[in-house]
């Protein structure tokens, strides 16, 4: 599933094409996907200028001219998709297709119909039942270690556990939480209500610099992502631990290199040497 950065990136290049643009094409392709689209999907868009567009947590979020949301969410294997507007018939797997007044096309492409879009009105966006819940954005200011330690107070979980609860911090998965525990030195098995201030002070640079830096290079493509523009993202290549089970360890002289684990029936990567 993407995580922040694939997300953020999708919604970047959303913003250059959709941005101060009316929507004057829509075509809703099948009646679902994870979920109904709303009554009138396609109608309520049709006219519809974009005002922005923005990322909350892993959900993508177009803001509309009459008030209204435009929520959506990639799934695990969704992509939104630039083109030109022409006569080019969709992809197989193309479920919602939105043309601008620039001769944009935006194609939302789903294989396995895990993503959804819904629509909620701006005043209302923060309680709408998928973002309610959500914790901080790792990425702002207030995501600091004081609330970082406040979030892992009497939690016996697992630190690496803990990191993927979206209600604790928002946007984190796998991939970025594995390499953010390498960067910080802590080991992913460890006790959440264990880590110290000096710790969630580093795991929270950590946390912030691993996500800056995928943004920045487009995120990660190991299966499905891709750029809006049709490219990869490039940040798989400068992975320290996840995926490079018994490659050595950065900076590291232990004999056994990278490890695997599994945790609540996901792969962790890590070093048993540099990461307490």
């Amino acid at each position: 599933m993407p995580e922040l950065p694939e997300v953020e990136t999708v919604c970047r290049g959303l913003a250059e094409v959709l941005e101060g643009r009316t929507l004057i094409g829509v075509r809703v392709l099948r009646p679902d996907l994870r979920l109904p689209f709303p009554p009138d999907f396609a109608e309520r868009l049709l006219g519809r200028t974009v005002l922005k567009v923005a990322r909350r947590a892993k959900y993508m979020t177009l803001f509309l001219d009459d008030g209204w949301v435009l929520l959506g969410h990639l799934g695990m294997s969704g992509r939104m998709l630039i083109t030109a507007c022409d006569a080019t018939p969709p992809a197989k797997h193309d479920h919602v297709i939105l043309e601008t007044n620039e001769g944009k096309r935006i194609s939302f492409n789903d294989p396995r119909r895990f993503g959804l879009m819904d629509l909620v009105t701006a005043e209302r966006l923060g309680e709408h039942k998928l973002l309610r819940s959500i914790g901080p954005e790792p990425l702002d200011d207030a995501f600091t270690a004081r609330v970082l330690i406040a979030a892992l107070a009497g939690r016996s979980t697992p630190i690496k556990i803990a990191l993927l609860d979206q209600t604790l911090v928002a946007g984190i998965g796998n991939i970025y939480a594995s390499e953010a525990l390498f960067r910080a030195g802590i080991a992913p098995t460890r006790a959440a209500s264990t880590i110290t201030a000096k710790q969630a002070g580093k795991l929270v640079a950590a946390i912030k610099a691993v996500l800056t830096e995928a943004i920045a290079s487009g995120g990660s493509s190991l299966r499905d992502h891709r750029q809006p523009s049709g490219e990869l993202g490039y940040f798989q290549h400068a992975f320290a631990v996840y995926d490079r089970e018994g490659l050595p360890c950065p900076g590291c002289t232990c004999p056994t290199g990278v490890r695997r684990i599994t945790q609540s029936g996901r792969s962790t990567f890590y070093c048993d040497k540099r990461q307490r």
